[in-house]
């Protein structure tokens, strides 16, 4: 790959990649997505190239996301075994999605792996993100008519499906569903999860979703056994990138060093907050991202010629728009995170005080 995909780092860009890769962190040990659904647009934002932005982050991801699930293995989220299976089988979506994403550049150009990434972007977020937010307000709800109460985690009807049908020679135990369920169920959605990582980064888009509601597993441990798979993926996927010359290691390492912070503090605040902040929190971000994406577009379709040329200045008012959007983005999902975590702390302390204080009695 020539040379001229990889940018030039200064002192804003560096600081720039660094707080990105802090909140991304953050994000990532909170919901279990890997972060990358923030830091792909972000890096792009900055000018890196699209098959760039994919494969370094790839390449952060995996040392990140092992540190991020010893973390939450300690506070008893992570099903090791589920994780490990699904990332086996995400190694092959991985090789599929990063075929697709080379064909793309070698046919398009640059702006062809930008295009194709960010259309997948806003079409994966709006579904998934919208999917998601409508379940945390039923929660919300849920939870109002309860009292105020955390509603109990309830497996979907879909999941209860899943976990009735047996296939002999096939099935097997998982902590985080409580029971057994079918290899073959989990092979097409390792898959579909390799795949999207190796086209947006983001295997956690189908992953979390996909243990949730078709296999069974609370919103905590499913977020948390994410990073494991996200960690097999990564190992995987920086290699195949690496073949073709598109991982950047110095975006990889300054987004990694700010992650490393981030993703402590995320994976603590979910020690002391509910399944419906978790749900509300990711939905919430992936909408706001996907209007990010949505303004480079039009600019991306003018440039390769499928759509009347549109001038220039309004290109740039377009993604100015989307910069801004992005920095909201971050800002909403940073601030989210923190205010959850601070509450939670507070009212599990409130908790042990009055509990402290019964005991006295």
């Amino acid at each position: 790959m020539e040379s001229s995909l990889f940018i030039d780092i200064n002192i804003y860009t560096a600081t720039a990649l660094f707080v990105v890769g802090f909140v991304g962190g953050m994000v990532s040990g909170f919901i279990g997505s890997g972060g990358a659904f923030v830091l792909t647009p972000a890096m792009m934002t900055l000018g890196v190239p699209g098959i760039v932005a994919v494969a370094s982050n790839i390449c952060h991801k995996f040392p990140k996301s092992l540190v991020g699930a010893m973390k939450r293995h300690k506070y008893g989220q992570v099903d090791v075994k589920l994780g490990l299976i699904m990332g086996v089988f995400a190694e092959i979506g991985v090789l599929i999605g990063k075929h697709a994403m080379t064909n793309v550049k070698h046919t398009y150009g640059e702006v062809g792996t930008n295009l194709y990434v960010s259309v997948v972007f806003v079409i994966v977020l709006a579904v998934v993100g919208g999917f998601v937010l409508r379940d945390a307000f039923h929660m919300l709800k849920q939870e109002k008519e309860g009292g105020g109460e955390e509603a109990p985690h309830e497996v979907p009807k879909l999941a209860r499906w899943v976990q009735s049908i047996h296939i002999p020679g096939t099935m097997m135990y998982f902590n985080a569903l409580k029971a057994k369920v079918s290899v073959l169920f989990i092979v097409p959605l390792g898959i579909a999860t390799g795949m999207l990582a190796a086209t947006i980064a983001v295997g956690g888009f189908i992953g979390v979703p996909a243990m949730i509601y078709i296999l069974g597993a609370p919103a905590l441990m499913a977020s948390a056994t994410e990073l494991v798979i996200a960690f097999v993926m990564g190992a995987g996927g920086t290699m195949l990138y690496s073949l073709d010359g598109v991982v950047d290691i110095r975006l990889a390492m300054i987004i990694l060093a700010g992650s490393l912070f981030g993703i402590q503090i995320g994976a603590i605040g979910t020690t002391y907050v509910r399944d419906t902040i978790v749900k509300f929190v990711m939905g919430l971000i992936m909408i706001i991202v996907l209007f990010s994406r949505f303004f480079y577009v039009p600019g991306y379709l003018s440039h390769l010629g499928l759509i009347d040329p549109i001038q220039e200045s309004t290109i740039t008012t377009l993604k100015m728009f989307g910069d801004i959007t992005l920095v909201i983005a971050l800002a909403v999902g940073g601030i989210t995170i923190i205010v959850a975590l601070i509450k939670g702390m507070a009212a599990h302390r409130r908790g042990q005080e009055a509990q402290g204080t019964l005991g006295n009695a």
